[in-house]
This record gives structure tokens, sequence and C-alpha cells, in this order.
């Protein structure tokens, strides 16, 4: 990795292509979660259905107030704001100087905004609704990765200082386990708690 001058940055090539195909992934998933919470309250068919099992299903999780924390489906702020990291990736690609700190000290916040978001939504999935559904998880696989990504990489190039340096280093060094414990600690929680492998 090669820090520009004057305080700006570029993540790299393959950095920034996994942000957009993260983004896009995210996207479409969000906009099939959407489909999905209008078929639900309409009674219309999905294109793709996500009932698998009584606890692997949608319904429970999109009508929930959880489901709809702000007054409308969470899906839609996933529609919004997964295009970000799209951006992100595409103005990295395109600036041939990098982009400033301040640029990348936003992004990093608004991912570490949706990590936590997913967390919480994955929380009260499991422990408060019983069910898991299968859309939701592909945003949860999509957002973890996406933000160890993001935060290993912003400390690592000095996004927030040269203090914090070591420490980007050492979570890009080890990204894989971290991103496997983070999946491991959802998906043994919601064994544990709602035996999703004996609801199949």
């Amino acid at each position: 990795m090669t820090v520009p001058t004057e305080g700006l940055r570029r993540p790299g090539r393959a950095r920034s292509i996994f942000w957009i195909a993260a983004g896009l992934a995210g996207w479409v998933v969000s906009f099939l979660l959407y489909l999905e919470y209008i078929g639900q309250l309409t009674g219309a068919d999905a294109i793709i259905s996500c009932d698998i099992s009584p606890i692997v299903t949608c319904g429970p999780n999109l009508l929930s107030p959880g489901g709809n924390l702000l007054g409308f489906s969470n899906s839609l702020i996933g529609v919004v704001l997964f295009l970000g990291p799209v951006f992100a990736g595409v103005s990295a690609l395109a600036a041939r100087g990098g982009l400033a700190d301040w640029y990348w000290r936003t992004f990093a916040v608004f991912v570490a905004g949706a990590f936590l978001f997913v967390h919480l939504l994955a929380y009260r999935s499991v422990f408060e609704y019983g069910s898991l559904c299968p859309w939701c998880m592909v945003v949860w696989l999509v957002t973890i990765p996406l933000f160890w990504t993001v935060a290993g990489w912003t400390l690592r190039a000095g996004v927030w200082g040269s203090a914090p340096r070591r420490a980007g280093r050492w979570l890009l060094s080890w990204l894989p386990v971290v991103v496997l414990l983070d999946y491991l600690l959802i998906a043994v929680s919601a064994q544990l708690r709602l035996d999703v492998l004996g609801s199949l």
C-alpha cells in the first residue's frame, strides 16, 4: 500500500473492487427484502421466497417493530446506504491522487454504523423474535467483512492518525479470522438459542 502525499489516500484496486461488490450485493438483497416486505403486507408472492422453515423465515422479522425501526422497512435503509460502498470504491478507482482523510473518515463512520445496526438486528432476531430472516442474514454476511476491511485499512493507512497504524496492520493480517469469528458468534448464538439446524 502506498500513501499519497498531502493527506490523500487510496485503498488499492482489489479493496476498492471488493467494496463495490459488497455494496452491490447488499443493495440487491435489500431490494429483495423490500419486495418481500411488500409481499408480506399485501399477500403477494415474492420473486424469491425466503420461507425455508418455521425458524428460517422472513415474516416475523420484517413485520416486527425491529424490522421498521424508523417507521418504515429497514430494507429501505439498505437500498439507500449500500450505494455508499459502491460510490467509495468507484471514487477510489477514479481518483488518481487518492481522496482526503475526511472522506474516508465519513465513509468509515457510516460503515461502522451499519456494522452496529446489523448486530443489533441479529441480536433481536435471535433473542427476541426467535427467527432468522435469510435475506437479512445475507446483509449481515456482506456488512461484517465490509466493516472489518474498512476499519483495518483506514487504521493502517493513517486516516485516524499515526498511532493506530499498528492495530490496522494487525487487523488486516488477521482479517479472515476476525470475520469468521464474528460470523461464528452469531451462528453459534442462533444455534444454541433456536436449534436452527434441527428446524431444517
